[in-house]
């Protein structure tokens, strides 16, 4: 290793982490280490959904990104279906995005486990660390000291955190307004399942399976969603619904008793029961309180930043956290690439969260509104047709951006920041 080679740490090994190593891998003034607190690395949860614009910018950091989603089973949707659940007009059409979009402008569904799999694949074997526990983190004058539960301490020029919802990096980042800036409760939980396709067609019905759709089934105080994924060959099935009061635990057991009283006014249309029935073939799934980071003053302190779904952490309602992580990712890549020198990362990460955080803010306030909207909780949307067709009319047109403009925007924040400093 030169001595111009900078030692880059990125704290936990999810897809947020995978792909920013990825972006990283190979450049060569960078020596770049993955570190997972888990015995191995894994990533917890059922599907994630893959937008074109999230698939472009997974493309800009692997070329190969159609042949690698490919690998891991993601399977095109048709269209997405947004469609009344509840209440007398139950089983009506409210949407149907996408239907006359691109191939490849349409949504990609992926299982998790097999996404993140396909991810590490191409990353050296020697820079992946499990049972790796970040337990503190310090600035010192040659750079910043990690230390790990199992009492090894190293030094890196550079630190990003994907760790998850209470970060340790994120603590680090925003110091005393690290309190304040905790996650809390966002107002409701999920619950997610995985069953094989023919158990969801003859518990939902073969209408829903005639082409791989999405559907979201909005409605009073819940929210349903099907899908498949890895081929075709498995059914996601989600239940969310409005937490009523501050949640004594993050989760909870499921009940036929729970779930009949959560969706009373679903049962007599067309999806509840069905739903109901697959999420409790499986005795121990949980419902876990969604929470996310309402607010982050800043992404970046020094050499250290926050990146992904994850730290500035989201609720899912737009589907747009892995996007999210990816564009972090592309855009850190395009900032480190054009570093020289440990003080230039500074300049990087200040133009990062300069650019980023803006616009991961208006996903997190723009998801929460979402969720709102679909589990007829907001203020000036009812659970009407009509309402949510107008509610939801291109609210997910802001995700879309051109990448190669904001990495742009990104490297004339860096330059402009070295100027001043000269």
């Amino acid at each position: 290793m030169s001595a111009a080679t900078m030692l880059v740490a990125i704290i936990r090994g999810g897809f947020a982490g995978a792909i920013l190593a990825n972006a990283l891998t190979g450049l060569p003034h960078l020596d770049t280490h993955v570190f997972e607190s888990a015995p191995e690395f894994s990533e917890r949860g059922t599907a994630v959904g893959l937008s074109g614009n999230a698939r472009v910018a997974l493309q800009h950091i692997i070329p190969s990104a159609k042949e690698l989603l490919a690998r891991a089973g993601a399977v095109p949707i048709n269209s997405t279906r947004i469609v009344l659940g509840s209440g007398p007009d139950a089983g009506t059409l409210i949407a149907d995005l996408d239907a006359h979009a691109t191939p490849e402008d349409k949504e990609l569904i992926v299982h998790r486990a097999s996404l993140l799999r396909e991810l590490l694949a191409p990353l050296p074997k020697e820079c992946l660390h499990s049972n790796k526990k970040l337990t503190d983190i310090k600035g010192t004058g040659n750079g910043i000291q990690l230390t790990f539960q199992d009492g090894t301490t190293d030094q890196f020029d550079i630190v990003i955190g994907a760790d998850g919802i209470f970060s340790s990096v994120r603590k680090y980042v925003l110091q005393e307004a690290a309190e304040e800036c905790a996650a809390s409760p966002a107002g409701w939980w999920d619950s997610r399942v995985v069953v094989p396709l023919e158990k969801a067609r003859t518990a939902l019905g073969e209408q829903f399976f005639d082409v791989h759709r999405q559907y979201l089934w909005t409605g009073d105080k819940a929210f349903l969603l099907h899908d498949v994924l890895e081929n075709g060959t498995l059914v996601q099935c989600i239940i969310s619904a409005v937490e009523e009061g501050p949640p004594a635990d993050r989760k909870r057991t499921l009940t036929r008793e729970l779930l009949t009283a959560t969706l009373g006014d679903w049962l007599e249309g067309p999806i509840a029961k069905g739903m109901i029935e697959l999420t409790l073939e499986d005795s121990g799934t949980q419902g876990y309180s969604q929470w996310e980071h309402k607010s982050t003053p800043t992404y970046a302190n020094g050499r250290v930043c926050i990146m992904g779904r994850r730290s500035p952490w989201t609720t899912p309602w737009q589907s747009a956290g892995a996007g999210q992580a990816f564009e972090d990712a592309a855009v850190l890549g395009a900032l480190l690439s054009a570093v020289s020198s440990a003080e230039d990362v500074n300049a990087a990460f200040a133009a990062y969260d300069s650019v980023r955080r803006p616009r991961c803010q208006r996903v997190i306030d723009s998801s929460r509104e979402t969720g709102q909207i679909f589990t007829g909780r907001h203020e000036e949307v009812g659970i009407t047709p009509d309402d949510l067709r107008a509610a939801l009319g291109g609210r997910w047109a802001f995700l879309t951006i051109d990448l190669d403009v904001h990495k742009r925007e990104a490297l004339d924040k860096m330059r402009e920041i070295l100027g001043k400093g000269k």
